[in-house]
């Protein structure tokens, strides 16, 4: 059996200095043998870490859409930032990935996806993350499972890590799988166990960005 943390940031995201190294060393520490490495509108850190990692890796984008945030998973490519939701969902089809919904509806991000754009997806949505161990507000979980429960799509959980010490804060037990259609299969006889992150967690996201910023504008031309 698999423990999967679905919802991984590496130090590719703005938001995140987590170097792949040491991601792989918390997962082995704790028992976490498979992650979705979802960066933010990138996926070279997904792919990087899937070189090194002696578990599986699924390759996965957080992308901002004109809506929202949609994940795509299995990608082989990146996905821009900034397009349609419609748009996006289609080159994560051409890719013969699944789309993923990551915090539904979650009133403290602004980023999330919220209704009605939210409604208007979902019968293109394969799987909703019904939980996120960053999500502050109690209520936004149960509106995810309301929501996958309602359009009878598959679950999804992820600890959204930004820093080392909340990975596997979030994971499902899952079958092994072999591919994107096995995973489906795998995932329909998961079990998804979780507990929330400290709200401090944030405060390290703010900070990785912050960083990240000003390193970039002191950078010379």
């Amino acid at each position: 059996m698999l423990k999967a943390d679905l919802h991984v940031h590496t130090a590719y995201s703005l938001d995140c200095t987590t170097p792949v190294e040491k991601i792989i060393a918390r997962c082995l520490e704790i028992g976490i043998n498979c992650i979705a490495i979802a960066d933010h509108n990138t996926i070279a850190g997904a792919l990087r870490l899937k070189e090194m990692a002696p578990f599986p890796v699924i390759i996965a984008e957080e992308i901002l859409t004109s809506s929202g945030e949609i994940m795509g998973l299995f990608l082989t490519e990146e996905i821009p930032a900034g397009l349609s939701p419609e748009e996006t969902i289609a080159r994560i089809r051409t890719q013969d990935g699944l789309v993923g919904i990551p915090h539904p509806d979650d009133k403290s991000r602004p980023a999330a996806f919220k209704n009605p754009a939210l409604e208007a997806i979902m019968p293109q949505v394969d799987i909703v993350e019904v939980f996120n161990s960053r999500s502050l507000l109690s209520g936004s979980s149960n509106r995810a499972r309301q929501l996958a429960s309602k359009y009878g799509k598959l679950a999804s959980a992820g600890s959204d890590a930004h820093t080392l010490a909340e990975i596997g804060h979030a994971y499902i037990e899952m079958p092994e799988f072999n591919g994107k259609d096995d995973f489906l299969k795998s995932l329909a006889q998961g079990r998804i166990y979780g507990r929330k992150s400290n709200p401090s967690a944030h405060v390290a996201s703010t900070w990785a960005r912050l960083k990240k910023r000003l390193s970039w504008e002191e950078t010379p031309c």
